[in-house]
């Protein structure tokens, strides 16, 4: 619910819902099928996977499992490094608290808070084993020069695509750009399969068979076939009566690395999400208007620097960022909280991750990433967008934007 405090509320939905998505419940709920690991789920992911161009596209219940998975297959090992972005959600560079690898922290490009190929290029070693970069905000990332020196030096590259479903690189989508994409459809994403879910894209054959199989539970191990039968006297039974004794009779576990998870997709998500996907376009223009009404109506402020638009890359405007000029005077904390008290509920995304307690405690500090620390600290403004958003509540942002940048520029 949208809190009535506010002319324009940060809402907690990204997309909208209408009788589609309320037909596609029904008709799973009252088809009598079972409502896990079923045609929808199949269905959403071959579309998916063909929307993206992906190889292999494999549903989870949400991004931090896509990312957990990842992680599971780099296998990363004691004095292995890893390069991560800094301006995320802390959830894009959990799983590597579990992992003995290093973690270096990579500063951005001040202009689109994305990794910055130069910094990543500085941070590598000779034990670097991966990168992990998110999207930020809907805008795809420098993935070519990135790519070339992850290749040069055979580091794989983890793509957080939370917030760039919708989003285009040079004629090609997110999340098949690098070795792994993991993808959100959390309530606040551009499209939601009722409020959680994620998905996985790959193009190793290998590494989307070993996914399929731990996301259902199953282990990802070796097994050899027994030439006897395990248990003395007792033989497998004859009849057709599910046992769940899977391997039991047959063969021997010989080498463990993952026990598996259940974390597929339900069918009345998976059934949401097909409906949402094809109506990702219009969302996502819905969002590009905004973003053009609110550009237009910034970009000329003296004091404000709105993010430029780069040619050949197309956002999903999950998040409309603009900055502060540091040289105009004006205290970011003050103005958001100006901001906030006159109607527009401000949310700022996202703090720098390597000063978190947890990765403090791993000897992170203040300085390690300075471009990242001075533009959250002191100039960077989050505004609401969502496609629900009416052009008055757009104008209302503007004018208000402007009459605060007058009052405290005074």
């Amino acid at each position: 619910m949208a809190d009535n405090r506010y002319t324009v509320p940060y809402l907690p939905a990204g997309s909208t819902f209408g009788p589609a998505e309320i037909d596609a419940v029904t008709r799973v709920l009252q088809s009598g099928d079972k409502l896990s690991c079923g045609p929808e789920r199949d269905a959403f992911e071959a579309e998916f996977a063909a929307y993206t161009g992906a190889r292999h596209a494999l549903t989870l219940t949400n991004c931090t499992i896509a990312l957990e998975f990842a992680t599971y297959l780099l296998n990363l090992q004691p004095g292995d490094e890893v390069i991560a972005a800094t301006q995320t959600y802390q959830a894009n560079v959990t799983p590597l608290l579990g992992t003995p690898a290093r973690v270096r922290f990579c500063d951005v490009d001040p202009e689109t808070l994305n990794i910055s190929p130069d910094s990543f290029a500085s941070l590598i070693t000779d034990r670097t084993r991966a990168l992990y970069l998110v999207h930020h905000g809907g805008t795809p990332a420098d993935m070519d020069p990135i790519m070339k020196i992850a290749s040069e030096s055979s580091i794989s590259v983890v793509e957080d695509c939370a917030h760039a479903l919708g989003a285009c690189y040079h004629g090609r989508s997110p999340g098949t750009l690098g070795h792994f994409g993991c993808w959100s459809f959390q309530s606040y994403k551009n499209i939601s399969t009722l409020g959680e879910g994620g998905m996985l894209t790959v193009a190793d054959d290998r590494h989307a068979e070993v996914i399929r199989r731990i996301r259902a539970i199953e282990p990802d191990a070796d097994f050899e076939r027994r030439t006897e039968p395990p248990f003395p006297g007792l033989l497998p039974p004859a009849d057709d009566v599910e046992r769940h004794a899977k391997n039991a009779y047959d063969e021997d576990c010989t080498v463990m690395r993952h026990p598996g998870t259940n974390s597929t997709l339900s069918e009345p998500a998976a059934a949401v999400g097909r409906v949402q996907l094809r109506r990702l376009g219009a969302l996502v223009a819905r969002r590009r208007e905004i973003a053009d009404r609110l550009d237009s109506g910034l970009g000329s402020v003296a004091g404000i620097r709105v993010q430029p638009r780069r040619p050949g890359i197309d956002s999903g405007h999950h998040l409309y960022t603009f900055f502060l000029d540091a040289t105009a005077g004006i205290d970011r904390d003050l103005f958001i909280a100006r901001l906030d008290s006159l109607g527009i509920q401000i949310q700022l995304r996202y703090f720098p991750v390597h000063l978190l307690p947890e990765w403090r405690h791993r000897g992170h500090h203040l300085g390690e990433c300075p471009i990242a620390e001075r533009i959250w600290f002191r100039e960077q403004v989050n505004l609401p967008i969502y496609p629900q958003m009416n052009d008055w509540q757009v104008d209302f942002m503007i004018e208000t934007v402007h009459k605060t940048i007058r009052e405290l520029s005074r």
